[in-house]
């Protein structure tokens, strides 16, 4: 099996609260005198009180631009990115000439070379480190990601492979955009990072965390218009159809049952569920889909309030804060979901 060594998220630096962002948000997007009171009314429905953003907040209304905005991702990203893999890597004890695997997921930029190749040099990573750049996973992605790390640690168990997520989705918000889509999203998104160390079975530092067991991912008929981007001269145009939830109310829980009971197991036996937060209605979807308890997605819903949906960056926030402060019991089951577009969900089965 993979063990996980090392869970490490990071956040960029400047934090404001929710009405501050809102107001920005109105500045940018919405007609001068024109009516407010659904901006303000979407922002607080999504129970954010505060996030991380990449720029000054008087610096996003003089983005002029895809170029200008992509510009920026790529310089944070590369710095960031940097300063969360080092972390990583020291937190779990190993040098950077350690790793033979690399992967970058992230779907709010682009850039080529990729990030990942950008980080190799300063980094100190070897030449011939392998390099598995992600795009398009959006939201699942922190969750794929760790998937196909798992996968390629079966193949090659004395190897280390690090998994590195930064989302800048504060950059990917369209000035004079009303649509439903944006306005829901300008007050759902901030902005971090987050990057996971694991080793194979035959690696001598697999110690402390927990492992992956196994991992499943599903694509669903006839959604790929849930969710995504459309490309525009303007950069990133979000598509979030409101009936996502009832997407998760259809499929998740046979989704989630199958892939249990296919290692003897059922939901009641999951000790943390490290879910990732998609918003409120869609974590409202699988408490009801699963049958949770009341407290079972806390971390979740604390980490959407304080820091808002960091898309595949999140769902690895949230696994770091689960094993810092639920401790499930050693050798106990838990799960590790996620949805983004495709529509699709990945799920990883950990044992803690």
């Amino acid at each position: 099996m993979t063990r996980i060594t090392a869970v490490h998220g990071a956040l960029t630096p400047h934090r404001r609260t929710q009405a501050e962002i809102t107001d920005m948000v109105a500045r940018t997007c919405l007609p001068k005198g024109a009516d407010r009171r659904l901006l303000d009314r979407l922002h607080s429905s999504v129970q954010v009180r505060s996030r991380h953003l990449t720029l000054p907040l008087d610096r996003y209304e003089e983005l002029d631009g895809f170029g200008a905005s992509n510009d920026v991702f790529i310089a944070a990203a590369t710095d960031l990115g940097a300063k969360t893999v080092r972390d990583a890597l020291r937190m779990a004890g190993l040098p950077a000439t350690d790793v033979d695997l690399l992967i970058f997921t992230s779907v709010t930029g682009i850039a080529t070379p990729s990030i990942d190749a950008r980080l190799v040099g300063r980094l100190g990573l070897r030449p011939d480190v392998k390099r598995l750049p992600l795009f398009g996973l959006g939201c699942a992605g922190g969750a794929g990601g760790l998937a196909r790390m798992h996968d390629y640690l079966l193949g090659r168990p004395g190897h280390v492979a690090v998994l590195l997520s930064v989302e800048l989705c504060t950059l990917t918000f369209q000035h004079n955009d009303t649509s439903m889509a944006n306005l829901v999203a300008t007050g759902l998104f901030g902005d971090g990072a987050a990057a996971v160390v694991a080793c194979g079975v035959d690696h001598p530092a697999r110690t402390g965390g927990p492992t992956v067991v196994d991992t499943r991912s599903r694509l669903y008929p006839d959604t790929d218009r849930a969710m995504g981007w459309d490309i525009k001269n303007t950069g990133f145009q979000v598509v979030l159809d409101p009936r996502l939830p009832d997407v998760v109310r259809r499929y998740l829980a046979d989704d989630v049952e199958g892939f249990l009971a296919d290692h003897g197991l059922e939901p009641k036996d999951v000790t943390a569920w490290v879910c990732h937060p998609g918003g409120p209605k869609v974590l409202q979807a699988v408490t009801e889909a699963l049958d949770l308890p009341d407290d079972a997605l806390d971390v979740t819903w604390r980490h959407l309030a304080d820091v808002g949906n960091l898309s595949s960056s999140s769902v690895l926030h949230v696994l770091r804060d689960t094993l810092a402060e639920r401790r499930p019991p050693p050798g106990t089951p838990g799960l590790l979901l996620a949805m983004g577009p495709g529509f699709a969900c990945e799920l990883v089965l950990l044992r803690w």
